[in-house]
């Protein structure tokens, strides 16, 4: 005899025993996602609310706009404008650290305890685009952050669709007060019961939520690395080998060189050190240097750092900056003579790994004189 019945009228699927035994069952299976995808998402918040406090403090080392600043030159549809703007604009930062992490907190304690579920599970995938927007092409080994985020993505999903079912608040809510099972919004938020929605509807809105899901998932890892229609590939921009992009360097009057720099790449986890800077002339032959020991030597006042938190600064061996600083750098005038200084045209740096970077050089000291 046939398990399932319909509506003389609407011709909509009714729910008998044995289907609820069904839905109890994949409830009672889904505990294990819904418990963990919560317990992340909560260690998150917890982390810096209770565990790491000094992440969310502005004066510590592990002060969290650090790490925003080393997802910056990464970040896809956008993301690097926004995370610069919030750099520049601290309460704005603060504000919004302190908002996503209690968000963290709240979301992954109502996962874990199935209290409105589906409205939970659809915060925690957004939470997941948002961190593989930003994150996503980081990892010196594999795309660490992008494999989180993405198995976070695929979990969230799978909750909103299946909801909580068994052992949850939502059920506690359900039955002290019945009459919600027939309220649209609670059936809609909660888990207790399956979505109020035809097998028709319900197979839709899965296939739609699944092409989602794949599409972005498939798609970001393209992006990041290839291997899905193309080869292997370190992405637009590798997160082990740093690189700088040099911009507006001048030879000033004075016989300073004045130029903005970017470390637009590399690991997060070690800084770049710049170990020589070169003033080029045009056969490439240099005709003014400043070696490890004078850069290592030169004061604050010659870095104008973009940003407040990840800086170019003298460091023991040149140069040092932390992933995403960027900086207007002066290098001081040396004892060359004009002659040498005014045929320069290319100014050129190098880091402690062989690296060398470049860009050409408007010379003004010929100018004044």
């Amino acid at each position: 005899m046939s398990s399932i019945a319909f509506d003389a009228t609407s011709r909509e699927r009714t729910v008998t025993a044995p289907d609820q035994r069904t839905w109890r069952i994949s409830a009672i299976s889904l505990m294990s996602v819904r418990v963990i995808q919560g317990f992340i998402y909560w260690g998150g918040g917890s982390r810096r609310f209770i565990y790491a406090p000094d992440k969310l403090d502005p004066h510590a080392a592990h002060w969290m706009a650090n790490k925003f600043q080393t997802a910056m030159p990464g970040a896809l549809l956008g993301m690097n404008h926004v995370i610069s703007f919030m750099l520049h604009h601290f309460y704005l930062l603060y504000g919004g650290v302190i908002l996503f992490s209690a968000a963290e907190l709240i979301v992954g304690f109502m996962l874990m305890a199935g209290l409105f579920t589906r409205a939970a599970a659809l915060a925690s995938m957004s939470f997941s685009v948002l961190l593989m927007l930003m994150f996503g092409w980081q990892g010196a080994t594999c795309i660490d952050e992008w494999t989180m985020a993405a198995c976070n993505l695929a979990m969230g999903a799978t909750l909103m669709l299946g909801g909580s079912g068994a052992w949850s608040l939502d059920n506690v809510l359900l039955r002290n007060k019945p009459q919600r099972a027939d309220s649209g919004w609670f059936q809609w938020v909660s888990g207790s019961r399956t979505l109020p929605l035809s097998d028709a509807g319900f197979r839709n809105l899965a296939l739609a939520v699944l092409s989602f899901v794949v599409v972005f998932n498939v798609g970001t890892y393209s992006y990041y690395r290839g291997s899905v229609v193309t080869p292997f590939h370190s992405g637009p921009i590798s997160p082990t080998a740093h690189h700088l992009t040099l911009a507006n360097a001048t030879i000033l009057a004075d016989g300073s060189v004045c130029f903005h720099v970017a470390l637009d790449a590399g690991t997060p986890e070690a800084p770049v050190h710049v170990v020589l800077a070169a003033l080029l002339d045009a056969n490439k032959m240099p005709v003014a240097q400043w070696n490890a020991e004078a850069l290592s030597k030169m004061p604050k006042t010659a870095f104008n750092n973009d940003y407040a938190y990840n800086k170019f600064g003298a460091g023991p061996f040149g140069l040092r900056a932390a992933m995403g600083a960027a900086s207007t750098i002066t290098l001081p005038a040396l004892q060359v003579h004009p002659g040498a200084i005014e045929s320069a045209r290319t100014l050129q740096l190098t880091d402690v790994d062989g690296r060398v970077f470049s860009t050409p050089v408007q010379n003004m000291l010929g100018t004044a004189r």
